[in-house]
């Protein structure tokens, strides 16, 4: 009798000839990897035959990122186990990176069965900063949990 674990990973592996499941690992170890600040600035967009292409925000950003190719892969092999990265890449791009923030309570919504007025934008149209503006609508719902019956 095998476990299903052993099962799956060799019926992936025989799927897998060309390595590219091992290849795709990069996305979810990269932020921890290179740390926050490059991952602010630097996200994987794609990788073939070894070669990982970084989009990166700036020319600047590329360029003192290509000092450190060699580190940033070595890092990426080593956490992926075996020898995926050979090559670094960069593109000069928009990245779309959001910082995970381990503080922040995420905004649930009150059951229906309670009438809450909610806090929308037309009503906070006059807060420009829109971390004040979060903060604000979180106070809300905290508020309006609490008034529960």
């Amino acid at each position: 009798m095998e476990k299903l674990s052993e099962i799956l990973e060799k019926s992936l592996k025989r799927l897998d000839q060309g390595g590219r499941l091992t290849e795709h690992g990069v996305w979810p170890i990269w932020n921890d990897t290179v740390g926050a600040t490059i991952a602010r600035n630097a996200q994987p967009e794609k990788i073939r035959n070894g070669t990982l292409f970084i989009k990166v925000t700036s020319s600047t950003w590329m360029q003192q990122l290509q000092y450190m190719k060699e580190m940033i892969a070595d890092k990426v092999n080593e956490r992926l186990g075996k020898t995926v990265v050979k090559n670094i890449f960069f593109v000069v791009g928009k990245i779309n990176y959001e910082e995970p923030d381990p503080t922040k309570e995420p905004i649930t919504t009150p059951s229906p069965s309670i009438p809450v007025k909610n806090l929308d934008d037309v009503d906070l149209r006059t807060v420009s900063d829109p971390a004040l503006r979060q903060s604000l609508q979180r106070l809300h719902h905290a508020v309006t949990r609490r008034q529960r019956p």
